[in-house]
């Protein structure tokens, strides 16, 4: 059993100064610029892996998955509406942050094969990029669909989809995915290795420390809600966790990349959900999306969930496949 990494301790050092109310701070330029490294970063590097593979058999397998993701808001949505009693506007928006993916928690679980010594396929950073858009669109259907509303207020679909594929995370992702496979393919990685290779766990590090102190400032927001909103937060994770594991075992993924599929089903986004539920649901509460993903989900997968999914990886391999 691989220890925690050292760099999810940045997290606890964040929430640690936001509780004593510390005047730590992180500029919000350099987060922005922290953010943009993560996502261009983790893009190249699948890339430069995807290069390894026969793009025609990648596209049909990676389609499956992203269209199986789909099943996840619409899973988390009646649990919300019935069992949480949340309105249909908040239960469709927290449905999409959960249907959605964090880039970071995905690059804990990156950090984790590695110190396990464990690879992946490649192309898992492309699932990634594409698990974005079937969840924020089931999202805001959801939300919508009977979302109380004022009379003659119409969902501006267009503007809606614009700003999904034209976001910064769905754009620095598979940017960052076609540079990294066309490095990969002409051998010309050298250049770049030092910029987003090496320096990557760093940046991570500072990253980290930057939603500690988000997550310390959402935790009146998820106290406020109680119980159920913390079970949630917790045991929905895991459920879709189980079930991105059986979908990777199923295609019959590496151990690697089955965990990482179980790590991207049950993340939940607090950066490009809550900017397209902003625009999309603005009478949805977002202290609520953002508390429940951000100040539970985040930091249960980073310390507990990596390590759970990666057993369950190891679970369903030790299953012979017929």
């Amino acid at each position: 059993m691989a220890t925690i990494q050292p760099v999810v301790f940045f997290f606890v050092l964040g929430v640690l100064a936001g509780v004593v109310k510390s005047d730590l701070k992180i500029p919000e330029a350099l987060y922005k610029s922290l953010s943009i490294f993560l996502l261009i970063a983790i893009g190249f590097k699948g890339g430069v892996s995807m290069a390894k593979y026969d793009i025609m058999e990648v596209l049909p397998i990676a389609s499956a998955m992203v269209v199986l993701a789909a099943m996840v808001p619409l899973t988390a949505y009646p649990i919300l509406r019935f069992v949480g009693k949340f309105s249909q506007a908040d239960a469709g928006s927290i449905s999409a942050h959960y249907g959605s993916v964090s880039a970071v928690t995905f690059a804990v679980g990156v950090a984790y094969l590695a110190n396990i010594n464990q690879t992946s396929e490649g192309y898992m950073a492309l699932i990634m990029a594409l698990m974005e858009i079937p969840a924020l669109v089931t999202g805001v259907i959801l939300a919508k669909a009977g979302a109380n509303k004022a009379e003659g207020e119409k969902t501006q679909w267009g503007k809606l989809l614009h700003e999904i594929l034209t976001g910064t995370s769905l754009i620095l992702l598979i940017g960052g995915v076609i540079i990294g496979y066309y490095a990969g393919v002409t051998n010309n990685v050298a250049p770049l290795d030092k910029m987003y290779m090496d320096l990557f766990m760093g940046v991570l590090a500072l990253f980290l420390l930057e939603m500690g102190l988000l997550a310390s400032a959402r935790l009146k927001a998820v106290l406020e809600k109680g119980v159920f909103i913390v079970a949630f937060g917790i045991l929905f994770p895991l459920t879709a966790g189980l079930f991105g594991a059986y979908v990777g075992w199923y295609f019959q993924l590496s151990p690697g990349g089955t965990m990482l599929l179980a790590v991207l089903y049950a993340s939940c986004s607090y950066i490009a959900a809550p900017a397209a539920m902003r625009i999309a649901v603005p009478e949805a509460d977002p202290a609520v999306s953002i508390g429940a993903s951000l100040g539970v989900t985040f930091p249960f997968n980073i310390f507990v969930g990596v390590p759970i999914y990666w057993q369950m990886a190891e679970w369903f391999h030790s299953i012979p496949l017929d």
